[in-house]
């Protein structure tokens, strides 16, 4: 372990629970994904890449044809 992360633990170590939980509050806000619904996802307008790929998904045939779980599983061997 880093000395940061020893550190990090020594003062979460000594905060009282209310403080503790202020700041996993703050480490969710900022680096963890909380979203559990498309609809909490912002919305962005795709890029140049983004409008070439999907012009590519439509003119692809093989984009076009979907399997079931089950054949997928025989196909892949499970």
């Amino acid at each position: 372990m880093t000395a940061v992360k020893e550190r990090i633990m020594g003062a979460v170590t000594l905060m009282n629970n209310d403080t503790a939980e202020k700041f996993w509050k703050l480490i969710q806000n900022h680096y963890i994904i909380s979203s559990k619904n498309w609809e909490d996802i912002e919305e962005a307008e795709p890029d140049e890449i983004d409008l070439l790929m999907l012009k590519e998904i439509e003119s692809d045939p093989d984009c076009h044809e979907f399997i079931s779980s089950d054949e997928l599983m025989k196909e892949l061997g499970f």
